[in-house]
C-alpha cells in the first residue's frame, strides 16, 4: 500500500512539539528536517545551546522525551537523528543568523561590497533584521558592514 505523505504538513505539525521539547532543555532547535533518502524516512533534529555545548546526553534526553510523540504524529517508519549542527555546517535560515549572533562566521557574498572585489569575509555577526540584513564586523580591516539578505550567498560558522 502506497501511503502519500506530506512533508511539510508533517513538519509543521511536529515543529511546536520539538521546540517545546528541547526548550526544557535549554536547547534551541535550528533545523528540522524530514525527508526520503533511498526509500527511507529521517527526521533530523540539529540542536543548539547558546551556554555550552550539545552532549550525547542531551541528544539522548531529547530522542527518549519525543519518540512516542512523534511515532502518533509521524504515520510511517522513519529514522530518527538528533545531533549538533557541526562547527563549519552552512546556515540554512535566516534564524540562525540572530541564534548566532555574536559568533565569528564566513560569509560569502554573491556580488562584492561596493569599492571592493573579494566576495569571501571572516568577521562577527553584530545584528540580523529580516528587513534590513545583517550588521557584520569584518576582522581582517576593522570594519562594520550592512550587508542586504538579498547579496548573502552563504555563512557559516568559522573556528579559528
Amino acid at each position: 500500500m502506497k501511503q502519500d505523505l506530506n512533508r511539510h504538513e508533517i513538519l509543521e505539525k511536529i515543529t511546536p512539539l520539538i521546540e517545546n521539547t528541547t526548550m526544557r532543555y535549554d536547547l534551541i532547535p535550528i533545523e528540522i528536517d524530514f525527508a526520503k533518502e533511498n526509500h527511507r524516512w529521517f527526521l533530523r533534529i540539529y540542536l543548539y545551546s547558546h551556554s555550552r555545548p550539545i552532549t550525547l546526553d542531551d541528544c539522548e534526553k531529547v530522542t527518549r522525551s519525543l519518540n512516542d510523540f512523534l511515532d502518533e504524529i509521524i504515520p510511517v517508519k522513519y529514522y530518527l537523528e538528533v545531533s549538533s549542527p557541526g562547527l563549519e555546517r552552512k546556515f540554512k535560515s535566516d534564524k540562525e543568523f540572530e541564534i548566532f549572533k555574536n559568533k565569528r562566521i564566513s560569509l560569502k557574498l554573491k556580488q562584492p561590497l561596493e569599492g571592493e572585489t573579494e566576495r569571501i569575509f571572516k568577521g562577527e555577526i553584530l545584528d540580523w533584521s529580516e528587513s534590513e540584513g545583517l550588521t557584520f564586523f569584518r576582522f581582517d580591516d576593522g570594519q562594520e558592514f550592512l550587508i542586504p539578505k538579498a547579496n548573502i550567498q552563504s555563512a557559516k560558522l568559522y573556528v579559528d
